[in-house]
Order: C-alpha cells, then sequence, then structure tokens
C-alpha cells in the first residue's frame, strides 16, 4: 500500500483567482461555447450588466451601453462610478462591495461582491476603468492577476459611471462565440423589469414603457383569449392571459434577475391564480384546468433573497424580508385583491377565462377513461418493455448530477444498441422507436393515450401532470440525417409542439448532430459534421485518406459513438420563435400539401441528399417535402 501521509503541507489554501478558475461551475455554472443561453459566458455579461441596473434601481444612470463583437464585451453605465480608492477591492477581493449595506442597495441583483471577481478571475483580459467627480482611475487584469494600475487618480471630461472590458478566457471556455440573439434578450428583459431605463446593444436599443405587458405582447405565439392582465404594486407585478394551447408557460424574476427554474415566487403565483379563480367563480375548478393555456410573467423585489445556486436561476426565499411574511402569502394577497377587483370590473375577459377552463375541464373528463387504460397497460409494460433504458440520474431528483440527466430517442434497435452502448449508464438514457411515430398533427390530447408509443414518451418523461415532474434536462431527439430520419424528427418535434410545447420552451428540446463522414490516415482520425469539414479534413491530412460516409446511426460503432455523446456533444437546440404560432406552424409544415409549402422546404432544405441519377425535379420536391421541414424547425432553433 502507497504511503499517503496527512500533515500540515497537506493542506492548501487557494487565492481567490485560482478558487474561481478551479471550480468555475459553483460561480458560473457550466461553461459552454455560447451555443446555449444558460452557458457560463452570458452569466458573466449577466454579472456586469446586473452592476449597472443596481446602479439604476437606486435613481443613478438611465443609460447602459453594451458593444459586443462576439469575443470581448464592453459596458459602460452612467451611475455614480466606483469609488476609485475602492476599484481594486471591488474588483479583485470576493465579499467586498456595497452591496452588504442593505440601506444603499436593498433589493441589489448581483452577487454580494462575489459576481465581478468571477468575470475578472475567469477572463484572458479584463479592464475596468471608474468615472467619478471629474476624476478617473483604470486597472488592467488577465485571469485575476493586475497587468496595468493606475495608482492615481486622473482628471477625466467623462461623465460619472463604470467602463468593464472582457474577454473570457478561451484555455476555459474553447471555441466560444457570444450569441446576439441571445445577448438582445437579456437586453430586452432588463428594459421590461426596469421601466425608463435604455439599454444599448451594438446598433439596437431597448427601452420598455409598460414593463411585463410588454414583454407578454411581444412574447406571444397567438392571438389572446382575452387582453392581458396586467397588475402592479408595491415591489411586485403581474401580466398573464390565456391561449388555446396546452401547457403553462412562465417569465419569472426575482430583483431582475430571470429565474428560468421559477421557485418559490412562481409556485406561489401558481397556487394564487387558482384560489382566486375559484373565490370569484364559486366553484372548485381543478387547478390543471384553470392554468391549462396560461402565459404568465411575474416580478418581485425581495430584501436579501435567496437562492438555490449561485448562477440564480430559482429563488429559494420563504420571506419578504424584512417584514417577515411568506412570499407565498405576500403574492397570494396580492392577487385575491388585484384579481378579484380586475375580474369584477372586465366580465367579457372574465367570462372569457372561464369558458376555457370549462373547455380544458370538459377534455380532461373525456381522458378519464383513456388514462385510466393507458395507466394499466403501462405498468404491465414496465416490467417487459425494453424501450426505456434508464440512467441513475434524473432531473426531478436532488442529485449532483441531475442537470447532466438526458434521454436519447432514437429510431430502430441498431441506432439505439450503438448510443446504449456508448452511453454513460449514470446520466444518459436511451429510448427506442418501433419506427415512424403516428403524426398528431391536428389530433385531441386523447391520442397521447391511446398510441402506446406516445403513452410510453410521456410516461418515461414523466410529465403526465406537469412540466415540473420532467425526469431529464435533455430530451435529445437522435435519428439519421437521411429522408426517414427527418420525417422521424419532425413527427416528434410535431408530438411535443402539439402537447408539451413548455419542453420547448424551457429549452429541454434537442436535436443530436453525428457526423456525416470520417476521414482518416494511420495516424489521425476527423470525423465531419458536413461537406465543408469534410474538405478541410482532406486538405490537412494530405494524400489519399480515407473516407467513409455514415449513412446512419446503426453504422457507427459505440467505441466511436461515445466521441459524440460525450464532453464534445453538438447539440442544436429546438425552440419555439416568440412570433411565430404553433397552431401556424404545425398547419405550414404538416397540413395538407401547398405549392408555397413545397417551394418553402425545397429553399430551406438543410441535410445531405444524394441524388439518384435519373431523378426528376419533381421526385426530388417529394423527398424534400418530408424531410425538410423537421430540418428547418431544428435550424432555426439554432
Amino acid at each position: 500500500m502507497a504511503d499517503h501521509k496527512y500533515t500540515a503541507d497537506s493542506v492548501k489554501s487557494l487565492d481567490w483567482k485560482e478558487h474561481i478558475r478551479l471550480r468555475p461551475g459553483m460561480y458560473i455554472g457550466k461553461l459552454g461555447d455560447g451555443s446555449s443561453e444558460d452557458d457560463g459566458i452570458y452569466v458573466l455579461l449577466k454579472e456586469v450588466i446586473d452592476n449597472c441596473i443596481d446602479e439604476f434601481v437606486m435613481g443613478f444612470g438611465k443609460r447602459i451601453e453594451v458593444d459586443c463583437d462576439g469575443q470581448s464585451v464592453m459596458v459602460r453605465d452612467y451611475g455614480r462610478g466606483i469609488p476609485l480608492a475602492k476599484l481594486m477591492d471591488c474588483s479583485s477581493k470576493i465579499n467586498t462591495g456595497a452591496k452588504y449595506d442593505s440601506k444603499a442597495f436593498k433589493k441589489s441583483v448581483g452577487l454580494n461582491g462575489v459576481g465581478i471577481k468571477a468575470v475578472n478571475a475567469l477572463s484572458a483580459q479584463f479592464d475596468i476603468q471608474a468615472y467619478r467627480e471629474g476624476k478617473t482611475r483604470r486597472i488592467e487584469f488577465s485571469q485575476g492577476k493586475v497587468v496595468k494600475q493606475d495608482r492615481k487618480d486622473k482628471a477625466s471630461s467623462e461623465g460619472d459611471g463604470t467602463s468593464i472590458n472582457f474577454t473570457p478566457d478561451s484555455e476555459l471556455f474553447k471555441t466560444y462565440r457570444f450569441r446576439n440573439e441571445y445577448a438582445e434578450r437579456m437586453m430586452r428583459y432588463y428594459a421590461y423589469l426596469n421601466k425608463g431605463l435604455t439599454l444599448k446593444y451594438n446598433d439596437k436599443s431597448f427601452r420598455s414603457k409598460n414593463g411585463l405587458l410588454d414583454l407578454l405582447e411581444e412574447n406571444l405565439s397567438e392571438e389572446p383569449l382575452y387582453p392581458i392582465i396586467h397588475l402592479e404594486g408595491p415591489d411586485i407585478e403581474v401580466a398573464f392571459t390565456h391561449l388555446e394551447q396546452y401547457g403553462e408557460e412562465y417569465f419569472s424574476f426575482v430583483n431582475g434577475q430571470h429565474t428560468t427554474q421559477g421557485g418559490t415566487h412562481q409556485s406561489a403565483f401558481r397556487e394564487a391564480i387558482v384560489k382566486t379563480v375559484r373565490e370569484f367563480t364559486k366553484k372548485n375548478f381543478e387547478p390543471k384546468d384553470i392554468r391549462g393555456g396560461i402565459v404568465a410573467a411575474i416580478s418581485v423585489k425581495v430584501e436579501d433573497p435567496v437562492f438555490e445556486s449561485q448562477t440564480k436561476t430559482k429563488l429559494g426565499s420563504l420571506t419578504m424580508a424584512p417584514k417577515g411574511e411568506s412570499v407565498r402569502l405576500f403574492v397570494a394577497n396580492f392577487l385575491k385583491q388585484k384579481l378579484d377587483n380586475y375580474l369584477h370590473k372586465n366580465p367579457q375577459s372574465a367570462e372569457a377565462m372561464q369558458e376555457k377552463i370549462l373547455r380544458s375541464e370538459h377534455e380532461r373528463k373525456e381522458l378519464k377513461g383513456i388514462q385510466k387504460l393507458a395507466r394499466e397497460r403501462s405498468k404491465k409494460s414496465k416490467v417487459h418493455n425494453r424501450k426505456l433504458r434508464d440512467c441513475r440520474a434524473h432531473l426531478n431528483v436532488k442529485g449532483k448530477q441531475r442537470f447532466d440527466s438526458t434521454l436519447f430517442i432514437t429510431e430502430g434497435d441498431s441506432a439505439s444498441g450503438s448510443i446504449t452502448k456508448a452511453r454513460n449508464v449514470v446520466t444518459q438514457a436511451v429510448f427506442s422507436l418501433k419506427g415512424k411515430p403516428l403524426n398528431s398533427f391536428s389530433l385531441s390530447r386523447k391520442v397521447v393515450y391511446e398510441n402506446e408509443e406516445f403513452n410510453l414518451i410521456q410516461a418515461a418523461l414523466g410529465i403526465e401532470e406537469e412540466l415540473e415532474d420532467l425526469r431529464y434536462n435533455k430530451v435529445v431527439i437522435a435519428t439519421d440525417a437521411d429522408v426517414d430520419g427527418m420525417h422521424i424528427r419532425l413527427l416528434l418535434i410535431t408530438f411535443f409542439l402539439q402537447f408539451f410545447p413548455e419542453l420547448l420552451r424551457e429549452g429541454h428540446l434537442f436535436v443530436l448532430q453525428t457526423p456525416l463522414f470520417r476521414v482518416r490516415n494511420k495516424k489521425t482520425t476527423i470525423y465531419c459534421y458536413d461537406e465543408a469539414e469534410r474538405e478541410a479534413a482532406i486538405r490537412k491530412l494530405g494524400r489519399n485518406p480515407e473516407i467513409t460516409r455514415f449513412k446512419g446511426l446503426g453504422e457507427i460503432s459505440p467505441d466511436e459513438f461515445k466521441h459524440f455523446i460525450g464532453d464534445d456533444m453538438r447539440l442544436d437546440p429546438v425552440r419555439i420563435d416568440a412570433n411565430e404560432s404553433i397552431k401556424g406552424m404545425l398547419k405550414f409544415f404538416m397540413g395538407k400539401n401547398t405549392p408555397e409549402r413545397q417551394q418553402y422546404i425545397i429553399r430551406n432544405l438543410r441535410f445531405q441528399h444524394d441524388v439518384v441519377e435519373g431523378e426528376s425535379e419533381a421526385e426530388a420536391a417529394e423527398v424534400a417535402e418530408v424531410s425538410g421541414p423537421g430540418e428547418k424547425v431544428a435550424g432555426e432553433a439554432a
């Protein structure tokens, strides 16, 4: 046995920047490359802007300027500016900041003196400059280490405020890129939550007059059943309406922070809306009937909020400090008074809401018998069913790897066999389809229970009751990049869009990219995902490399497949465009064939099609017709 001595020399202390760089996930969640909205580079951007927002909330500075070239970001606010003598402390000393003084920052967004230091430590270049009362001071860092600093104040004609310029460290973030669409959405949310504030991102300006009302109006995918109800009070703002669709959709915020995973305030709203509607209608409606099709936004301001993670995506606070009133009671009392008054004053909206609830109730009762049969069939099939090869970590069970939980939905036994052998059994599960799923377009929800395959997918995901029970953080469609594979992809996306749109809205649905080619010589193997990558690989490897064209996932060996579902896995997120009607999208892609639809799909065809000799243009169009939309939906999302 090796001699491992445990002595004083074994105990090591890391300084602030070393600790952040060693454990970045504690501060910014996952690193990522910028292709997903929750990647770490956007957390860095958010932490810098949060400080600017805090200044605006306290009444200083009505404009924030952000410039981004994809790699580096400059943020300039016009608040009071960091006190010059404390510029070094505020940018490089953990637990140093003004936000501990509740009088100065009563409802702060930032990380209480940690956030900006995390940006500093995780950046290859971090320059901070403060302007205050005609003087300025600047410090330049790299990976948290001082490169250059002003030791004395300098004269300046610039307006008061703070300027931060940073470039995330490519040693940590690899081949990252800031996506404008994600950054712009962040600016919009800041504008909605801070009426009167102007945010300029590159050449676009964002400003809101009506707060959460503007947010909902710009994010509704179809006409609401009644005008958006917009209610405001001290430390709370709410806006909501109903659409003729399934599921629930929420935009929730705490102190300006977008809590993507909800939390106490969102749960309180969901409970309060049920209680208030029941009391108003004097009918004991089921919660799922009241909330079915709801689209809502809620914002609360809390002193000393407690979040369940460092990245602040879920509120854990139970009380509205310092009053001691519970968040749940605060939200319930607000809605009870304001919403009840609104419904009495607006009988047409109240009637439209109740009609929607009654339709949901009628459909649920119709499904009751079918659900019972489906559950009995599901219980019997669980023992014998080999469609689902489950993993150990699940999103709805607390654990270190819950957010890594992934379900691959594959076509056929050969593809599922390769993925099953190559997968990480702790975090990756596999569901195998037996063929092409049913086209669920325009069908009612009872098809989810009547169709065994759809019922088993729903059961595997755990989303029959609500999305909070979702068992996997990522649901990944893994199909071949051929006509049949694209068609299956489209049918699955149609199923989720039709019955579980919140799965897409919450960013849980993805399409797996797998290589089309393998290019190799005796020393090097390169996997290529398109023609351009193949040509680059051929140039790199030189003369006569061996080139293999993968026609299906089943042709890729498990030993190779593990590279494509591991750390370097390429996923295209499938998202719903805020300006697109779900009904309109489904009708266009899955409805009756029209010349416009056919031409659109041909123009937007994204996959590799091997043209058969002698194939006519019309025949090629028919091939495009079944495969194009699926690729387009995924491509649009990405």
